[in-house]
């Protein structure tokens, strides 16, 4: 009885090579040297695993067949990954961010039985992207999360964990940016009249130089270099900027008069209040305190937005006011191509506004002009007399 199961089970291609199917995947069974192996085919089609199993036999038998090691167990491959991470330097946020998406991986993966790091295909891929669209997640985030698991993927091969890509033939396709509110400068100025004066100094550097709210929260003193009227945004011990900006911003009258009157409480410009952990008010703010103070004030004003919408809006109106891209970019830091798109949407205020002075114009143009026309059809029997009086006689 159990040999007919095991005829069942493993289907002969050649000699010394059968195929097997264990739940949708199709493997491969054979001999070399005496040892018994199994290799996964990397397929769920039996018409595919029985090609590759064709091929491995012809390996086998010409002698060009080479063992391939053992992937690690997936666990193994992702601690190694995020070691990597660490020891790149990257952000503590993005570190926190792959370590989600690594731990909800394995979690999927203990589910559908992958052990290492070369059954993370395809089909796994599809399991979880399908899964995190029933979460709800948006398309960006979704584009995001299975950027990261790519790149795991990447670094198994680029260390040898692995030495066939089981990823290869994955597409994807980046979604396009959606178009972020933007507040006009009217509205700054209203949100900087309504907001705690703990945090209105905060708002208006944010809004007069285009940084990232984890800039502001790493500027120090040090920084700030009022004779040559420059703010720096550069590295520091355990944090540096996003896409690694090191860069340099002019000062506007309004920002620098905001720095002279903070009081220096530390190294930090920008300080939370004092509390019974921190008597001094010496150590930074919260991210999240600021954008939910932020969030208040734009409740009461029913204005949408938040934090970073200040950087959105110091791009766009800089870019309204006729500043290159370039000088833009080089205050700013990294902006994508696509995204700079919708930074420029603002104009299309300006452009209305254009389009309506051009407008009056015109009108202004055809009432004049009408005029002018009676006063050609009067003239004209006179300058064609003139050019009668000039024109040669014949003979």
């Amino acid at each position: 009885m159990t040999s007919d199961k095991q005829k069942l089970r493993f289907e002969p291609v050649g000699e010394v090579v059968s195929i097997f199917q264990r739940g949708r995947r199709w493997y491969a069974n054979y001999q070399v040297d005496g040892k018994q192996l199994r290799r996964s085919l990397k397929t769920t089609s039996k018409k595919e695993a029985r090609r590759r199993a064709i091929q491995l036999e012809a390996e086998i038998i010409e002698g060009r067949y080479q063992r391939t090691p053992r992937p690690p167990a997936l666990a193994d491959a992702v601690e190694s990954y995020k070691q990597h991470n660490r020891t790149e330097g990257k952000a503590k946020k993005t570190l926190v961010k792959y370590d989600k998406v690594l731990q909800r991986l394995l979690g999927l993966a203990e589910r559908r039985r992958a052990r290492t790091i070369q059954d993370v295909d395809r089909i796994l891929v599809d399991r979880y992207r399908d899964e995190r669209v029933q979460a709800g997640i948006a398309p960006k985030t979704l584009y995001n999360e299975t950027v990261i698991i790519r790149q795991l993927v990447n670094f198994a091969l680029s260390r040898g964990l692995i030495v066939m890509d089981p990823l290869k033939g994955l597409h994807l396709k980046k979604p396009k940016p959606t178009t972020q509110p933007c507040w006009t400068p009217e509205e700054m100025e209203s949100i900087f009249a309504a907001a705690p004066a703990s945090e209105r100094a905060k708002f208006v550097v944010l809004a007069g130089t285009g940084m990232r709210v984890g800039e502001l929260r790493h500027l120090t003193w040090d920084d700030i270099d009022l004779d040559r009227n420059l703010l720096h945004i550069r590295a520091k011990d355990g944090w540096q900027p996003k896409t690694g900006d090191q860069r340099a911003v002019p000062l506007t009258t309004r920002v620098r008069q905001v720095l002279q009157s903070l009081p220096r409480r530390g190294r930090w410009v920008f300080t939370a209040a004092s509390s019974a952990q921190y008597p001094r008010g010496d150590h930074q703010f919260s991210d999240r305190h600021l954008l939910t103070s932020l969030k208040r004030v734009l409740k009461r004003l029913k204005l949408p937005g938040h934090v970073h919408t200040f950087r959105h809006a110091f791009i766009s109106h800089a870019l309204t006011q006729g500043i290159p891209e370039a000088i833009v970019k080089q205050w700013v830091g990294h902006v994508d191509a696509e995204i700079i798109k919708l930074y420029t949407h603002i104009a299309d205020q300006a452009s209305q506004a254009a389009m309506q002075r051009l407008d009056g114009a015109n009108q202004q143009h055809l009432q004049s002009g009408g005029s002018t026309d009676g006063d050609k059809k009067q003239g004209g029997g006179s300058t064609q007399k003139q050019h009668s009086k000039r024109r040669p006689k014949n003979g």
